[in-house]
């Protein structure tokens, strides 16, 4: 169920803030450890389309922080952006999280959360404690900001897969659309994204999010996927509410949700299915899916 937005305080414990435009960067230290020490930095497992059962891992886990700011985001307005790294969760609690969560009944685990993992200092150190307690796959969402750096892109490599954001086909689409911090470029993440590929032995996944500002530049697409070689591309649009603020069960939110939010309109997925060939007619050798279509079949089988 998704209530329409309002200006008063919902009843919950969830919420993290009261306004979408607030940033608590100065939040102080006592408070945010107070917090943390409320809330999972383990949340699932959730059915995923494509991985199976996947256990989310959330290395911010207190408010929102990345270094996009996308205007479809199914955290809401990012309260925190940055492009610098830090340790927001300890690799301790972490790893006493995962043994009180259900982690036996994932297939992989997946690094997401509540922002961009990258940020997290403790990246790698968590993948390799992770998989070394669980012996599961490891999968990392990512905007790819971050991959100019070789010891992020080192970390990367210790993971399975790496499902890179690809929605922007020039840098005016990417202001438009995921609103980076400053000094962020297209040109530099597809560069430092090339970089990854080369480095990279896993799989590697591209995921495009469609909207009405990008759907029609298919061939700077094509030519950015030549340039990255991915093993997948994820056509997809946004299905997911925009929340009013953060909440911290909008992480792990697939389906229905029960704090304030409001609809996005997503493209068609005739539109997007018409998307998937033209790419394919442009592309040679890369698979290219209709995530809608996918999840739909999946969830019509399950």
């Amino acid at each position: 169920m998704i209530h329409p937005c309002h200006k008063g305080m919902p009843i919950g414990v969830e919420r993290m803030s009261q306004m979408e435009d607030r940033q608590d960067q100065h939040t102080s230290p006592d408070k945010q450890t107070n917090a943390l020490e409320q809330v999972s930095s383990i949340y699932g497992p959730v059915r995923s389309w494509r991985v199976g059962w996947s256990l989310g891992v959330d290395l911010i886990c207190v408010n929102s922080v990345c270094s996009f700011n996308c205007t479809y985001c199914q955290l809401g307005n990012i309260q925190v952006r940055t492009n610098e790294r830090r340790l927001f969760v300890p690799t301790e609690k972490v790893m006493r999280d995962l043994e009180e969560s259900d982690w036996r009944k994932a297939d992989i685990i997946t690094f997401s959360g509540s922002g961009e993992p990258a940020l997290a200092l403790n990246l790698g150190e968590s993948i390799e404690q992770i998989r070394h307690r669980t012996g599961k796959p490891v999968l990392i969402l990512t905007n790819g900001t971050l991959l100019h750096l070789p010891e992020v892109r080192s970390e990367l490599c210790a993971a399975d897969r790496v499902y890179l954001k690809l929605d922007a086909c020039s840098d005016s689409v990417l202001q438009r659309v995921n609103r980076p911090v400053e000094g962020v470029t297209l040109e530099g993440i597809v560069e430092a994204g090339s970089r990854f590929r080369e480095e990279f032995k896993g799989y590697l996944g591209i995921q495009m999010m469609f909207v009405h500002s990008n759907e029609k530049e298919l061939d700077a697409f094509a030519a950015m996927l030549h340039r990255l070689k991915p093993d997948e591309v994820q056509v997809n649009t946004p299905t997911r509410p925009y929340p009013d603020s953060w909440y911290l069960a909008s992480r792990g939110s697939h389906e229905g949700v029960d704090y304030p939010a409001r609809p996005i309109k997503p493209l068609s997925v005739a539109r997007l299915d018409s998307i998937v060939e033209e790419l394919r007619r442009r592309t040679t050798g890369v698979n290219i899916i209709c995530v809608a279509k996918s999840s739909r079949l999946t969830a019509e089988n399950a």
